[in-house]
């Protein structure tokens, strides 16, 4: 048999509900109960991951401290973690003791907080044990106190080694209907490795940058008719190209957002525009993402960005005027005509 302890309090010293664990784990002592206590405040950047440690227990003990208002951040924190990421075939067989001292006002809406969670995820209730405690000094020194602290394990012990019956809850069935969540077919060994991947910052960091990288891949699909950014800027060079007699250059389009540079050749009246490299180009520009494409949109032109160091260029600065001629803006393309 062995019981889990998980204490949402700051840990500071005068809490009543250490006081509390501290005669409980006597009493689970001498009983030769196996117990296992985790400070949340100790383990907050491991929290996500503590739900697995559910998995071997026969009787958990929810203890906080009402300071101020409810239950506090690192017990609701690891209850929303036992919501998402807990095994509830094996909730569902675990024993629940609420222990709910206060320092202030709302120890009965926090033991009811506690007992609903549990409820919700699927487990057994069992009586715990509330107070206010106005005095701790006066609190720990009272013999009528401590033995029913004592009364207290002693029962959870009693109803968790019996597997006492507990009758059905409604919010069960509430959950039931309007309160279910996506049923996930995974292994118990599959769900603890979730829950260890979803408390690796650095792993949860690196996926949600992989997701806003796809994001915005997709954005761009369907703001440039199915084309990626790198393609619709090549099919947009190509659009806005005006050539002439006599026309020779080679631009190299450096754009940090795109996994390869865009390159240009003119001859003529003739346009190439790939992500193939050139060799020396003429001129190198490096630009935005946004800026090339708000330019090439019709908004501004490459001797305006250059001039308020928006692009960057290298190379023959007397071909960038070449670039605007070739590349012209709607009005200036009107004008030609």
């Amino acid at each position: 048999m062995k019981i889990n302890i998980y204490y949402g309090g700051r840990g500071i010293m005068g809490d009543p509900t250490l006081f509390v664990l501290s005669k409980m784990q006597k009493v689970f002592d001498e009983l030769n109960i196996k117990t296992e206590r985790y400070d949340l405040h100790d383990e907050k950047r491991n929290i996500i991951s503590l739900p697995s440690t559910l998995n071997d227990a026969d009787g958990v003990i929810l203890a906080t401290t009402i300071e101020w208002y409810g239950i506090g951040g690192y017990m609701a924190e690891f209850l929303d973690a036992c919501w998402f990421y807990g095994n509830k075939d094996k909730i569902s067989n675990i024993y629940m003791c609420p222990i709910v001292m206060s320092t202030t006002y709302g120890e009965r809406q926090g033991q009811l907080t506690l007992e609903s969670a549990w409820d919700m995820l699927g487990g057994k209730t069992i009586s715990g044990l509330t107070g206010y405690v106005k005095d701790s000094i006066s609190f720990e020194m009272n013999t009528s106190y401590i033995n029913t602290i004592e009364k207290t394990a002693e029962n959870f012990y009693r109803n968790v080694s019996r597997h006492a019956q507990v009758l059905p809850a409604s919010n069960k069935e509430v959950k039931a209907m309007v309160a279910a969540t996506e049923v996930i077919d995974l292994t118990p060994q599959e769900t603890e490795q979730l829950s260890k991947y979803a408390s690796d910052e650095n792993y949860v960091q690196t996926q949600k940058e992989d997701i806003r990288h796809l994001t915005d891949h997709f954005k761009s699909l369907l703001k440039y008719d199915g084309l990626g950014e790198e393609d619709a800027a090549i099919d947009k060079f190509k659009k806005r190209f005006v050539g002439r007699k006599g026309a020779e250059a080679t631009y190299k389009f450096e754009v940090k957002e795109f996994s390869k540079p865009i390159s240009v050749e003119i001859k003529d009246t003739t346009l190439s525009c790939t992500n193939l490299p050139i060799d020396s180009p003429q001129v190198v520009c490096h630009i935005s993402k946004d800026k090339l494409m708000s330019i090439l949109e019709g908004n501004g032109s490459f001797q305006e960005a250059f001039m308020a160091g928006e692009m960057q260029v290298k190379g023959d600065f007397a071909m960038l005027k070449a670039l605007d001629e070739l590349f012209p803006e709607p009005n200036e393309l009107l004008k030609m005509l």
